[in-house]
């Protein structure tokens, strides 16, 4: 083996140490010991270990998205969209903090687990900056950042 094959991976080998640490760390729901990461099996029959995104704690496993995001226009029409990662259906969607809602005139358009879809139209007060959009998912619940460049 020569030189530069060593030191290709040595590199590659440290890297993978490094990045697993970073990915390693459990959320307080996981088993203890557990540690992000999963092995795989490449054609020329090597293990490689890759990292795993760690799983969200109980409770918090459902995925929201907004759509467009950032946005522009006050009054604007967003789509929200995602899964109730394990959660019965989309029971509610949320927005703002402090009595200042973020998204008006929420409708949830199709509450299937698996995929759901809601509209909402962006506040008339709002300003630039960052609003909180939540969902409740009966069980679960996801939330994501909507930004405004208004």
């Amino acid at each position: 083996m020569s030189k530069k094959m060593i030191a290709v991976l040595l590199g590659a080998s440290l890297t993978a140490g490094v990045l697993g640490l970073g990915a390693g760390g459990a959320f307080a729901g996981d088993k203890a010991g557990t540690t992000g990461t999963t092995g795989t099996t490449s054609a020329a029959g090597t293990t490689t270990t890759e990292a795993a995104a760690p799983r969200p704690p109980k409770g918090a496993r459902a995925v929201v998205r907004v759509s467009p995001n950032p946005t522009a226009r006050r009054g604007e029409e967003v789509t929200i969209t995602g899964h109730c990662g394990g959660g019965r259906k989309l029971n509610a969607v949320l927005s703002g903090f402090g009595g200042r809602p973020v998204l008006k005139n929420v409708r949830i358009i199709d509450d299937n687990p698996d995929g759901f879809v809601a509209k909402a139209t962006l506040s008339r007060e709002i300003g630039n900056g960052v609003g909180p959009v939540f969902v409740d998912c009966g069980g679960e619940a996801g939330v994501t950042l909507l930004v405004t460049h208004v």
